[in-house]
Formats: C-alpha cells, sequence, structure tokens
C-alpha cells in the first residue's frame, strides 16, 4: 500500500507510539508483505527467526518488536506489537468501509453492463464492455478491466485469509490492498478472490477461470491461463502465462508455478514448480509417473 503523499518516520512512530531508529525525517512511502515490499515502504517482523529476512529484504523500514542493529540506509520502528501497530499504519491510511457507506464513486466504462442485484464498494473502477452478472459482489478499490465477464455469485475483494493466533483467539492482519482484473479476463459462477493485505490479487489479460474457484490474497495468475472448478490457490503465489490448472488443483501458500505449465487433476503443490507437466498429491512429473506406475503393474 503506497501513502497518497510520503510520510515521515518521526509521524509514523508518533502514530503508533513507538520508538524509532533512523532520522526523524527519513522518508517512508507506503507498507508492504515481505513477499512484495519495496523501497521506501515498511515490513513488520515479530520473530527472531524471520530478522535477517525482513532486515535484508527490500523494505527500508522494519517494524520489529526488538531493537537490533540497523542496516545502512534503513530505519526501524520498535513496537512492542508489530502486528497490531502495522495494522493501524494501514487502517489510518486507508479507509476500510465493509459495505456499512456507499460513495457511488465506481468509474464505469462505456458498453459495459452490471445487473442491478451486483453490488459494487468504493473507489471502484470498470472497464468498457464488460459484463457483470447477477449476485456479484465486489469490493472497495477493485480496478477490472475491459471486456471481461464476471459470472453470478462471484466475490471480487473479501478479506485475506491471515490471522494470528492471540490469547487464545484468531486476530486478523486487516486487508487493505485490492483486486485488479485485467483485460479479457472471464471469471464463472461462485468463485473467490481476495483482496491483497497491502498489495494486489491479479487476474492476468486473457485468463478463463471456470466456477466454484479460489484465489488467496497477493497471489498473482499471469496471462491467458486456464484454471477449471474448485481449484484452491491460497496466498501469495504466482502463476506464469499460460498455465493450465484442472479440477481440484491445490496450491499452497508462496509457491510459484512456471509459464506453460500443466497441473492435471487433483495436483497438490508445496514447492516452486518448473515448466511442466505435473500429477499427484505432491506434483510428480507426469512421465516419470507414467513410468512408476508401468513398472508397478509389471510386478509379480
Amino acid at each position: 500500500m503506497r501513502f497518497h503523499s510520503p510520510q515521515k518516520l518521526k509521524t509514523i512512530a508518533d502514530l503508533i507510539g513507538s520508538k524509532f531508529v533512523g532520522s526523524e525525517d527519513f522518508e517512508v512511502l507506503g507498507t508492504n508483505e515481505i513477499h512484495m515490499v519495496k523501497a521506501g515502504e515498511i515490513v513488520f517482523v515479530n520473530h527472531p527467526k524471520y530478522y535477517d529476512k525482513a532486515l535484508n529484504s527490500a523494505a527500508t523500514i522494519i517494524l520489529i518488536d526488538k531493537e537490533v542493529d540497523c542496516p545502512e540506509g534503513k530505519a526501524l520502528l520498535v513496537s512492542d506489537d508489530p502486528f497490531r501497530d502495522f495494522n493501524k499504519i494501514n487502517t489510518h491510511f486507508t479507509r476500510i468501509y465493509n459495505f456499512r457507506e456507499e460513495l457511488h464513486d465506481a468509474e464505469i466504462g462505456d458498453g459495459t453492463h452490471i445487473h442491478h442485484s451486483a453490488v459494487i464498494g468504493n473507489n471502484v473502477t470498470i472497464g468498457k464492455n464488460t459484463l457483470i452478472f447477477p449476485n456479484v459482489v465486489i469490493g472497495d478499490r477493485t480496478v477490472i478491466g475491459d471486456n471481461v465477464v464476471i459470472q453470478s455469485n462471484t466475490v471480487l475483494g473479501g478479506d485475506a485469509f491471515y490471522y494470528r493466533k492471540l490469547n487464545g483467539n484468531f486476530d486478523r492482519l486487516i486487508s487493505v490492498g485490492n483486486v485488479v482484473i485485467e483485460n479479457n479476463v472471464e471469471i464463472g459462477n461462485g468463485c473467490t478472490i481476495d483482496r491483497g493485505v497491502t498489495d494486489s490479487t491479479i487476474i492476468g489479460e486473457g485468463s478463463v477461470l471456470d466456477n466454484q474457484i479460489q484465489i488467496g490474497h497477493d497471489t498473482v495468475i499471469g496471462k491467458k491461463c486456464l484454471i477449471a472448478s474448485q481449484v484452491g490457490i491460497a496466498g501469495c503465489c504466482v502463476i506464469g502465462d499460460e498455465v493450465t490448472l484442472w479440477g481440484q488443483v491445490g496450491i499452497a501458500s508462496g509457491n510459484k508455478i512456471e509459464s506453460g505449465s500443466v497441473l492435471l487433476g487433483k495436483t497438490g503443490v508445496n514447492r516452486d514448480l518448473e515448466k511442466g507437466t505435473y500429477i499427484g498429491m505432491f506434483a510428480e512429473d507426469f512421465k516419470t509417473y507414467l513410468k512408476k506406475e508401468v513398472k508397478l503393474r509389471n510386478l509379480k
């Protein structure tokens, strides 16, 4: 999430009541998660296991629960609860409406038809010649391109599934990102695409999604992908261009699928995959799988 205008380190520290390490005029441009963070942005870390990853990331401001040596050219915000204060920063700079207030400020292109039963949030942009079917829900800040088809009961821009356990309960990391649907995308019935926590969940140009597909926060789907029914993709995944995912494929969080890959029905993914065709619970190379099956059947 980029702020509307650059902030100063001391301003952010005063907002959350934290100590800071660095010049009080150190420029802060926004916030982001570790896998997408860029120079000028804040990333949070609250466990020693991940200190080095955060300190050595592209982030130039680290919201951390302990004062440590600060890398050159960076700054620290030292907080007793970085998770809580990350939420506080994000919701200070991004208003959360949750459909309780309607601004009726959607920008809608020529030739677009939206069924009267669709619900559209605030700060939404929809391109030209797009068709939105009954009972579609479009969350705040969603961006939809030209020539897009979104079929009934699909939800774009729901909350990210991102929690921590706190005092025996689940505490949500509030999502202030959005969903971006590029041009010429078709989305089937009953799909759910969560918005990014601090960045965008993206469906690339020309991709086609079947019915009942779940795509998690901050996942990026490439161009001209084909995704069949009941596929589940967790958050922070990167799917390359022209990837085919057949029915009930499941992809765990943070994994990458190289362009041109094909995942056959019910394939499970728990690691990055190079270009190829895969099958099985642990995404086995399809040719290797067939050879193994032949050998097993020939056993006497």
